[in-house]
């Protein structure tokens, strides 16, 4: 029986990250290696952040956020593309296309905020040092947190059914590796263009909401940092701030060039180099970049791999 006669009318078929089958086994093993490695590092980031004491700060509180994010993120598109590298069938439903949709959306508008976020953590904890613990205490790191899901979710719910609400009536098959709206958005056969438009202005508020903070925080951080009479106090203050701007500057760049950037401007074979990036890759990056560059970080970990080796130790320290 023929693919074909399997598949549901209802049914999306995805192309793939490689149309060309030459390459498969190799890119299948690069990819799985990468999500088993980008899964891996921010679960252990959050263990870490919950088990080490020196962590317990609203720094290191949003990171655990940033964490659970890229780890539900690349959970969302990764196992279904592994799955249709090594299957016949490269089909995947109409509902779980709105699923995937829903999470992937939520996760890049959660992501996008927290981000901004981070970048107002830090102004406070550079430019304001002895109201830190006021301004960002406990009750505060949970209402900024919430608010960064609640903005990610609330764009998740306004696009989803948006989405899948246009009539397919035409071909089914997605040229990407996931169900990312513009792909889909293509196979409509009805003018979508005022849904576009209503996507594009979502997308840039999006984007400007969070930018705007990062903006003006690392404005007021440069202008007290080159106040600071300290060499060390420079040198601290560039190395948080680096690994913070590493990350925004590659989340945000992938973002804008699918969803700001207009379509003329690439092709669905770039979006989806694109989507690879900031969906597979970055999820990877960001506990790789926040825990190389991080003396606590690395401090933690190598207390909790010594008190690993040594459960004697473990257990003298619970006591």
């Amino acid at each position: 029986m023929s693919m074909n006669n399997k598949t549901s009318a209802s049914d999306f078929i995805l192309l793939g990250l490689l149309v060309s089958s030459k390459a498969t086994e190799i890119v299948f093993a690069v990819i799985l290696a990468i999500f088993v490695v980008a899964v891996t590092a921010n679960l252990v980031m959050i263990f870490l952040i919950q088990v080490d004491s020196r962590l317990h700060t609203p720094m290191y509180f949003l990171l655990s956020q940033l964490s659970i994010m890229d780890t539900l993120f690349i959970c969302t598109t990764v196992p279904k593309l592994l799955d249709n590298m090594v299957s016949k069938e490269k089909t995947i439903s109409f509902v779980a296309c709105g699923i995937q949709i829903f999470l992937y959306v939520t996760m890049i508008g959660s992501e996008l905020f927290l981000l901004g976020l981070m970048a107002y953590d830090r102004y406070v904890a550079i430019c304001n040092p002895l109201r830190y613990p006021v301004l960002m205490n406990r009750r505060v790191c949970l209402l900024l947190a919430a608010g960064a899901w609640f903005g990610g979710s609330l764009d998740g719910f306004l696009l989803t059914p948006m989405t899948m609400n246009v009539p397919y009536c035409g071909s089914h098959t997605i040229n990407h590796f996931f169900c990312e709206i513009p792909a889909v958005l293509r196979l409509a056969c009805a003018d979508t263009s005022m849904y576009e438009t209503l996507m594009y202005i979502c997308c840039v508020l999006m984007l400007l909401i969070p930018v705007s903070i990062i903006s003006t925080s690392y404005s007021r951080i440069l202008l007290t940092v080159h106040r600071m009479h300290s060499a060390e106090g420079q040198k601290k203050a560039f190395t948080t701030c680096s690994s913070h701007l590493t990350v925004v500057s590659t989340f945000y760049g992938a973002a804008f060039y699918n969803y700001v950037l207009p379509q003329s401007f690439h092709t669905p074979e770039q979006d989806k180099v694109v989507s690879a990036f900031y969906t597979i890759v970055t999820p990877m990056l960001n506990p790789l970049i926040y825990s190389l560059r991080n003396k606590d970080v690395m401090g933690a970990f190598k207390k909790v791999f010594a008190q690993c080796l040594s459960p004697g130790k473990l257990s003298t320290n619970n006591a």
